[in-house]
């Protein structure tokens, strides 16, 4: 089979779906691409047996169907290196020998059999339901960075999708902070839920484009299948039930803190670093509309101090969470101000944006540390 087509699009391609191939993996041709060449159609496949994802692209001047794998690393590292230019792939399905001829010369490698590259598994008894392109990328950066990388608690190590009759929420948690994300623009039309692991959400985030693109998920006991027009993906879901999180979140925070989110950030940033290494402990004070922050680490005698002005609804109240986790929380809302609800300093802080966007409502919560530890 023959086909010529643009180093930089077969490259940018490529890069769509790299991130599934695994560094360490025990067959040989888990490191490859798999190409399959029908009519002007190129299509492009790579996996780790967990996760699969293919994308399309059009090449020119095709002459005969086939399919086989190309080692991933060593087509990669030329790609990069090759300015933008025609690439003619020659390719003999029987020696499994490529050719790849450029510009500026010609190189060949060897391939493997294209039976030999895992199938994908089979959409039986599938769910279907669609939804925007930019709502699933929304609903993937806002809840990712709460998933847990504890293996021992598999079930916290991916996004909850749970699926209602007015929309979908998402749900991520690592037993210190819990988001939850819902959407209104996207029904899947039954009550049910299931874990879609971090990895195959992270490769979506940065494959999807961010409009409003239709995208079909299907899914049944086992997996997940994404589909657009050029792109599909299947993943095997988290066989494990996701914890009952509403439990988790207070009934009731009656007491209200709006302050600007930047200045917030800025100032917990500063004070941060003079908080103990370990704990990240910055302490919350706050006395009717000013907050201070302070932190220290006795065993260096460092310690900060900053006053911020706020609006606060509610008693008096010193409260203490880890700056880290505090800063990537925030950082993680939108809009100019935001409001976090308090109740008692044991008790779990609710951090939510001031505005709401359309079709959206985020909740994220953050466990509160012992004042002085």
């Amino acid at each position: 089979m023959r086909f010529i087509v643009t180093s930089t699009a077969l490259l940018k391609n490529l890069q769509q779906i790299s991130g599934v191939i695994s560094a360490n993996t025990v067959l040989s041709v888990l490191e490859d691409f798999l190409f399959e060449l029908k009519g002007n159609t190129l299509t492009l496949t790579a996996t780790d047996l967990e996760t699969m994802m293919r994308v399309q692209m059009d090449v020119s001047d095709a002459q005969g169907d086939g399919r086989i794998c190309i080692p991933s690393k060593i087509l990669t590292e030329y790609l990069k290196n090759l300015p933008e230019q025609p690439i003619t792939f020659n390719i003999n399905e029987q020696d499994l020998s490529i050719e790849m001829s450029s510009d500026v010369g010609k190189y060949k490698i060897g391939g493997e059999k294209a039976d030999d590259f895992p199938k994908e598994p089979a959409p039986v008894d599938t769910t279907t339901f669609n939804m925007p392109s930019i709502a699933l990328i929304e609903s993937i950066n806002k809840t990712l960075f709460a998933v847990s990388n504890d293996t021992l608690r598999p079930q916290m190590t991916g996004v909850f999708f749970e699926l209602g009759k007015d929309g979908i929420t998402f749900v991520s948690t690592d037993a210190h902070r819990l988001v939850q994300f819902k959407r209104t623009d996207a029904t899947s039309g039954g009550q049910k839920g299931f874990i879609v692991p971090k990895k195959p959400l992270q490769q979506l985030k940065g494959t999807l484009p961010a409009d409003e693109t239709q995208l079909q998920l299907a899914y049944n006991n086992s997996h997940l299948f994404i589909s657009s027009a050029k792109m599909s993906m299947s993943c095997r879901l988290i066989d494990a039930t996701f914890p009952p999180y509403k439990s988790v979140i207070p009934a009731d925070n009656p007491y209200k803190l709006t302050i600007n989110r930047t200045d917030f950030i800025s100032a917990l940033r500063r004070i941060s670093i003079f908080a103990n290494k370990t704990t990240n402990q910055v302490v919350l004070e706050i006395n009717g509309n000013s907050l201070q922050l302070s932190a220290q680490d006795i065993d260096f005698s460092y310690e900060g101090r900053e006053m911020l002005t706020c609006q606060y609804n509610g008693e008096d109240m010193k409260i203490a969470f880890n700056a880290k986790l505090m800063i990537e929380l925030l950082n993680n809302l939108d809009g100019a101000e935001i409001q976090v609800e308090l109740s008692t300093p044991t008790r779990a802080g609710i951090f939510r944006p001031l505005e709401k966007g359309d079709n959206e409502d985020v909740l994220m919560l953050l466990m509160p540390l012992m004042v002085g530890v």
